[in-house]
């Protein structure tokens, strides 16, 4: 049977506290991997803590923005922690994404699209004319030129997505419940599932109170 596949948000400066979501959260009724953000990679102790993590899927994410000589740039300078998923953000345009795919090695790189902590409102309070589902829509048919690996976005927009890009999506903004924190589009895992997310990021569900008892909840859940 297909195991579903999550990724754990590590989001914390504390090595134990990442040692910790580690350990317990291991199960085998589901595929886990490890998003380190920018909060633990750019801690003292972030970088080589990644460099010794062996037999784990890793995700760095690092939402590269840039001119294109920088965003391949960045990307070699993280070669040596091999990580296997690694973000850039989709606006940086076609020939960043390309000149970091360039040079991206085994690591797949995985195109961010409109942030989940975002919605229209906020959208044109940036200057964007467009919706969420159009900008969306647009950005997965450039990371499909640009031949990225995967697509990070809402999973309430992974059907649009799907219309354009053929290769993995990674979901954020997934909750058990109600509560959205700081985050604007979201949904729970089995409704991601459902919609075709292949892999879902989950952070402060799991990671806040009993990480085991948090899993169950989730094998539950999907059950």
């Amino acid at each position: 049977m297909k195991k579903n596949k999550i990724f754990i948000a590590c989001d914390s400066t504390n090595i134990l506290r990442i040692r910790e979501i580690i350990k317990k959260s291991k199960t085998s009724k589901l595929k886990i991997g490890y998003k380190f953000g920018l909060e633990f990679l750019n801690s003292k102790n972030g970088r080589k803590f990644v460099s010794k993590l062996k037999n784990q899927i890793t995700f760095g994410d690092y939402k590269f923005s840039d001119i294109p000589n920088t965003c391949s740039s960045a990307m070699m300078a993280i070669k040596d922690l091999k990580f296997n998923y690694c973000t850039i953000h989709i606006s940086s345009g076609l020939e960043a994404l390309k000149a970091a795919k360039q040079v991206a090695g085994k690591t797949k790189l995985v195109g961010v699209t409109i942030l989940t902590s975002l919605n229209n409102k906020a959208l044109k309070e940036i200057g964007f004319n467009k919706d969420v589902r159009k900008l969306v829509y647009y950005q997965a048919k450039l990371a499909n030129k640009a031949k990225l690996d995967a697509i990070v976005c809402s999973a309430q927009e992974v059907k649009i997505v799907r219309k354009v890009f053929k290769k993995e999506i990674i979901t954020p903004g997934i909750r058990f419940n109600s509560k959205l924190n700081d985050q604007k589009r979201v949904l729970t895992p089995k409704q991601a599932y459902k919609n075709g997310s292949d892999w879902l990021v989950i952070g402060r569900p799991i990671t806040k109170g009993s990480i085991k008892e948090n899993i169950q909840t989730l094998i539950n859940h999907l059950s």
